[in-house]
Order: structure tokens, then C-alpha cells, then sequence
């Protein structure tokens, strides 16, 4: 477990009334610990109010990479490069890592974090996602969409035809806080562009023939879709 482990553990989860966050206090205790360099980017990146993943979502992608030892990873949605990271250090074979990010800012960070890590699988591509997408070769074994929540519908389709057969896609944070599931006049007007289009993002990908998908309550909530093998299935590209 981690370290809150003990009395004080404890405490914090009888401390939780609702019994979905005991559940949640109680699961993220018993993720395996990461490495201290991972640890130290963690508290960096939350220090400095940039959005990463959750340990819940860390620990669902260590089991991922576990079970489909991936050759090729994409990630839509850099940051400061800690989720690019967590796949370089355990991804149990040889692999190689398109990660995209719009942000110059973070960017700039994320190719300081690689450089410090060492991290030479990783490459990382500047820009729009919906202009750099059209361009990759695939097949991607793995693909982990973590950018703009109201911009995953726009990046499916060729999210799509890159996902290799069998290959799984990991959406992240879906549920938004528990707001997706809301109606959308319960939703402030300035999100609920986002409330809209994610919520057809996941009908897109629970509709589509190509994909076999469950939402996950992981983290903020996460999509896990397998691309079909085979014909059954398949749309003509």
C-alpha cells in the first residue's frame, strides 16, 4: 500500500461517508507505489496546478501495458509528460511513443521532463492533434486520449484507423466530475459544450461497430475500447 497505509489510512477512509469515495481511498491504497522519480513529477505537475492522470487510471494503464505489451503507444494530450512517462517506465517490452500536445508551454516542459528521465522511446509532436492525426502511419497498439474533452469526438475518426486490430483505446476522465451524467440544463452554460460532446464521443465509441467498449468509474471515469478483429464488424474506411 502506499503510505497513508496504517492509522492514519484508516482514519481517512472511515473519515469517507459516501461509499464510493471508500471504495476510491481504498483502491488508490493498494496501487503499487511508482518509482520516486515518477513520484517527485507528480508532486511537481500537482504543485503547479497541471492536470495528470490519477493513480487509479496509472495503476488500470501499468495493467494494460502488462496484458498487451504494446510495440506502439499513442498519446493525444501531453502535458508536462508524467502519463508519456508512466508508459516508458513500465511497458514491459520494447516500444516506441507518439505523444501529441498543443500547449508550447507544456510542451516545452514535457521535453525537459524526457530529457531529464532519459526517456528516448518517447517522441513528442507539437500542434493540433486534428492536423498531426491525419498524418501518422498506425497501426497503434495502444492509444491513450487524455486532450480537450470536448475535442475527442473530433479526433475519433482517426483515432479509429489507427488503433490496430485488438488494439485497446484508454479515454480518459469521461464522466467529468459525475457532470456527463447530468442533464444539460443542470450544467453551466459555459460547459455545456463539452457536456455535449462528450456525451456523443461516448455514444460514438459504445455505437460503433469497429469497438467493444466499457465505461469505467477508474479515476474521473475512463472508456475502454478494443478494436474488433477481424471483418465482424469492421466499417469500410
Amino acid at each position: 500500500m502506499r503510505e497513508q497505509q496504517g492509522d492514519g489510512f484508516l482514519q481517512q477512509l472511515a473519515q469517507q461517508r459516501d461509499p464510493a469515495e471508500r471504495i476510491s481511498v481504498l483502491a488508490e491504497s493498494l496501487h503499487a507505489e511508482e518509482s520516486p522519480e515518477l513520484r517527485a513529477l507528480e508532486k511537481e505537475a500537482l504543485s503547479e496546478n497541471v492536470p495528470i492522470i490519477r493513480p487509479q487510471t496509472r495503476g488500470l494503464i501499468r495493467c494494460l501495458l502488462e496484458m498487451l505489451a504494446p510495440s506502439k503507444i499513442l498519446e493525444v494530450g501531453t502535458a508536462v509528460g508524467y502519463s508519456a512517462l508512466v508508459m516508458d517506465t513500465y511497458c514491459p517490452s520494447p516500444c516506441s511513443i507518439v505523444t501529441i500536445e498543443r500547449d508550447p508551454e507544456r510542451a516545452a516542459k514535457a521535453r525537459e521532463n524526457f530529457k531529464r528521465f532519459g526517456a528516448d522511446r518517447i517522441t513528442l509532436m507539437e500542434g493540433d492533434a486534428a492536423d498531426i492525426l491525419p498524418g501518422l502511419v498506425g497501426p497503434f497498439d495502444f492509444i491513450f486520449m487524455d486532450a480537450a474533452k470536448g475535442q475527442y469526438i473530433r479526433f475519433l475518426p482517426e483515432v479509429i484507423r489507427l488503433l490496430a486490430p485488438g488494439g485497446v483505446l484508454l479515454s480518459d476522465n469521461v464522466l467529468k466530475d459525475g457532470e456527463i451524467l447530468a442533464s444539460k440544463f443542470a450544467v453551466t452554460r459555459r460547459d455545456r459544450t463539452i457536456h455535449k460532446r462528450m456525451r456523443e464521443y461516448l455514444a460514438a465509441i459504445s455505437e460503433d461497430e469497429r469497438l467493444c467498449t466499457v465505461l469505467l468509474e477508474t479515476g474521473d471515469g475512463a472508456a475502454l475500447s478494443v478494436r474488433r478483429r477481424g471483418a465482424c464488424g469492421q466499417k469500410t474506411e
